[in-house]
């Protein structure tokens, strides 16, 4: 959060248009990868659950987006991660969130988890395509 940048005014229009509350509070670290879970439980259930898929583009842990420097510019990205962040408001934080999000990787597969359909679903609402 320290090191990530604010939204420009477009993302905040679009943070605002996926539902994000505090869309001031959002920041966005561009990275060469995106880091994995480092903390032992997560690491075992991220691995067990193929909870990220081979060279994600995109991870957002409550109000922060990490994104590959290579993807930094793409709208619909963005937006999706931003779903993510007011899937973690209206859930009411980073541990419901995430045992939310990995009840349904387990049980349905990432690309088929609900949230994660959500958030395409808005992404591409918002994007237009």
């Amino acid at each position: 959060m320290r090191e990530g940048q604010p939204l420009s005014s477009n993302q905040l229009a679009d943070a605002r248009a996926a539902g994000v509350r505090e869309p001031e509070r959002v920041r966005v670290l561009p990275v060469e990868e995106i880091p994995a879970p480092a903390h032992p439980i997560l690491k075992a259930a991220s691995e067990r659950i193929e909870f990220l898929p081979t060279a994600p583009s995109g991870l957002t842990l409550h109000y922060g987006i990490f994104l590959r420097s290579d993807r930094r510019e793409d709208r619909h990205l963005v937006v999706h991660e931003l779903v993510h962040i007011s899937q973690y408001e209206r859930l009411g934080g980073i541990v419901p969130f995430l045992r939310d999000y990995l009840t349904e990787c387990a049980t349905f597969g990432y690309r088929e988890a609900p949230l994660e359909q959500e958030a395409e679903e808005v992404a591409a609402q918002i994007c237009g395509a």
